[in-house]
């Protein structure tokens, strides 16, 4: 959540970059927030002179009493009577411009840095790196979906049985593939200086408004209407959310985070061939690096990420290429996003699998995460996230790049965790 001061302070900006972001209606929204804003400062300059006013006349009030001047405290006490209805009156109309105020703010995405061009979709992200030699698998090659089924590692129709479409099942080398894929990615984040949690798989309504998947965004996610509990899209939102509400010192930075959670999405509307087999999924497995860094340091922070996750996909040996989105494809709550993507050799395409964000203060804002600079005055953190990685595009891409016709050979550097060198 955008800043309300930042937002006074620096409306152009903020217009300029929600223009990239081509964001419907800015100029309407951003001033209905200053008015509102102005409304409630008003408002409380108000409410904080009726309760000064009243105050004083307590205290008149009870030295009258002690005076023995009755009637003249009885006709006082008249006057606060009618004041404390006021600063009842004043008081609810606060509250409904405090409230009116966030929910406006809750509709601004994040302003993008100023390295972010416009732009309308994924067609105008940017290429900035690529590395990496695509095999050629030759003319008999296969896609994931069929290289499943002909191994019997992944079974997906058993999957729509048990629940519906897109909650696949893994079976023998092909769940312990997968299994094997995650405790690489943990113990690369470990070796990097990432510190592993085991977090909750369900969060509450806090949590999400925290991390910006609420409000306005609950039908991308299952909601347990019950007890009023959201199926995780991603690990990022319990790991940031431990943070929720902390007062840091700058001792403490940097914080880094590294956890494995299975993740649910709804993905509403999502169709068609490009969603076949691996690609899209409502259930899938992910391992999530997240940092709190101070805000001299999360530009630096990020590079560090991108680099981390461009060295486990030189150990997996898979072709790559890194986007910088642009401002019509980067996320709500991002102010810079990298997408990585593998190449599938099989379906001549590229598929993303991860992605590392710096979001500055605009999630901090909202989980009202601060610390104490040298000054010690009291400031917001910056978070940051990144997949390292989403497993089921790179299962696909590590199926499809590393086919023959003797089978699939496991990596490398994945065999010591598999226990096997081929999937036949």
């Amino acid at each position: 959540m955008l800043q309300l001061q930042f937002i006074r302070e620096n409306k152009q900006t903020v217009l300029d970059g929600l223009a990239k972001r081509n964001f419907a209606n800015a100029e309407t929204i951003i001033e209905s927030v200053l008015i509102a804003d102005e409304n409630r400062r008003a408002t409380q300059v108000s409410l904080d002179t009726i309760l000064a006013e009243s105050n004083s006349l307590s205290k008149e009030i009870g030295q009258l009493y002690k005076s023995g001047e009755v009637q003249k405290a009885n006709i006082l006490k008249e006057k606060t009577s009618q004041l404390k209805e006021t600063s009842k009156e004043v008081s609810e109309k606060l509250t409904s411009y405090a409230d009116e105020l966030q929910n406006l703010l809750y509709q601004i995405p994040n302003v993008p840095h100023a390295s972010v061009k416009p732009g309308k979709s994924e067609e105008d992200n940017e290429k900035i790196f690529s590395e990496g030699i695509i095999p050629d698998l030759g003319e008999n090659s296969l896609p994931h979906w069929e290289l499943a089924k002909k191994y019997d590692i992944i079974d997906f129709e058993l999957g729509t049985k048990i629940t519906g479409a897109g909650f696949p099942v893994y079976k023998g080398k092909g769940a312990r593939l997968q299994r094997a894929l995650i405790n690489y990615f943990l113990d690369k984040n470990i070796e990097a200086g990432y510190k592993e949690y085991q977090v909750p798989h369900l969060i509450n309504e806090a949590s999400g408004i925290g991390t910006g998947q609420l409000p306005d965004k609950e039908g991308q996610m299952y909601h347990s209407t019950v007890d009023d509990l959201y199926l995780i899209p991603t690990g990022e939102v319990p790991i940031t959310n431990m943070f929720r509400g902390n007062l840091l010192q700058e001792s403490d930075f940097p914080i880094k985070c590294t956890g494995y959670t299975p993740c649910f999405r709804r993905e509403a509307g999502s169709y068609g061939a490009h969603v076949r087999g691996l690609n899209r999924l409502h259930q899938f497995d992910k391992v999530e690096i997240v940092r709190i860094e101070h805000p001299d340091n999360s530009y630096h922070a990020l590079s560090g990420m991108v680099e981390h996750i461009k060295d486990i996909l030189r150990d997996l040996k898979l072709p790559y290429r890194i986007l910088r989105l642009c401002g019509g494809d980067t996320g709500f709550t991002a102010a810079l996003t990298f997408d990585f993507e593998v190449f599938s050799t099989a379906q001549d395409r590229w598929l993303e699998i991860s992605s590392a964000s710096n979001f500055e203060t605009f999630q901090a804002n909202r989980l009202k995460l601060r610390f104490k600079n040298k000054e010690g005055k009291s400031e917001l953190a910056h978070t940051l996230n990144g997949s390292s990685l989403a497993l089921p595009r790179v299962l696909a891409g590590i199926l499809e790049n590393y086919q023959t016709v003797d089978g699939i050979k496991i990596p490398d550097v994945l065999v010591p965790y598999c226990g096997f060198d081929i999937i036949n």
